[in-house]
């Protein structure tokens, strides 16, 4: 089975179709695993709808619960997901690829545009998470449903996940990066709408409205705006594509 190891951690991916690349980050918080592209939560799953004409790369998030696995610290965060993505991409020989993520994809997009611009073609990012406001005292349910997940991770003590929930989810906004940096990036963007506490429709569209070279679509996730919102998606890879 297709799997890297680098700094300790083992990162499982598949491919799927040939052409350029596109890099996917499927939703589900910290359990971003492959299969999720095929759940109803994923309206739009990259591997079904451009395999035909791209080469479409999904990847296992580390500890997610499928078959990536890393060891867990107080001083992990996102650039230690990034570092995965790269890994993923320097394996594969890949110099540069279109991203598509939703969810926390969002957030693994902002991550790797501001540390590695030069690896992104052009990025999607399908509701993105993101917070309006303080963060709240107790850690979401998202967080506490993946703590309840993890299986064999006896250095991942009450004190390490604490300190790992604040690196990834104190700053607020899109978490991964400030506004400062979203008004900087030069990557062209597509922004497809989030509608609910997780995904904010406030911090979708304000994503939209920083980024210098974005689009905005507002409605996506249900018939009749889906069809249309995987054409727009199809014509904005296509035109970023290199010829």
């Amino acid at each position: 089975m297709p799997s890297i190891d680098h700094h300790g951690a083992r990162i499982y991916y598949e491919e799927f179709g040939q052409g350029f690349p596109i890099l996917t980050f499927a939703p589900a918080g910290l359990r971003s695993t492959i299969s999720v592209w095929g759940q109803p939560m994923a309206p739009i799953n990259p591997i079904a709808e451009w395999a035909g004409d791209y080469r479409v790369i999904a990847m296992d998030q580390r500890n997610a619960g499928g078959q990536s696995r890393a060891p867990i610290t107080a001083n992990d965060g996102w650039d230690d997901y990034t570092a995965d993505h790269i890994a993923v991409l320097d394996h594969l020989r890949i110099d540069r690829c279109h991203l598509y993520g939703q969810c926390i994809g969002g957030s693994f997009i902002a991550n790797m545009l501001k540390h590695h611009p030069e690896r992104v073609q052009s990025a999607v990012m399908a509701q993105p998470i993101g917070r309006v406001g303080p963060m709240p005292a107790q850690p979401s349910g998202n967080f506490t449903g993946w703590v309840e997940t993890l299986n064999d991770h006896p250095e991942a003590t009450a004190a390490v996940l604490e300190a790992f929930n604040q690196n990834l989810y104190a700053p607020g906004f899109v978490y991964s990066a400030d506004r400062d940096f979203v008004r900087t990036i030069k990557a062209p963007c597509l922004v497809l709408a989030g509608n609910d506490e997780a995904h904010p429709f406030p911090i979708s569209e304000e994503v939209a409205r920083l980024v210098p070279s974005c689009e905005f679509v507002k409605e996506w996730k249900t018939e009749p705006a889906l069809t249309a919102a995987k054409a727009t998606v199809k014509a904005f890879l296509a035109k970023h594509t290199p010829r």
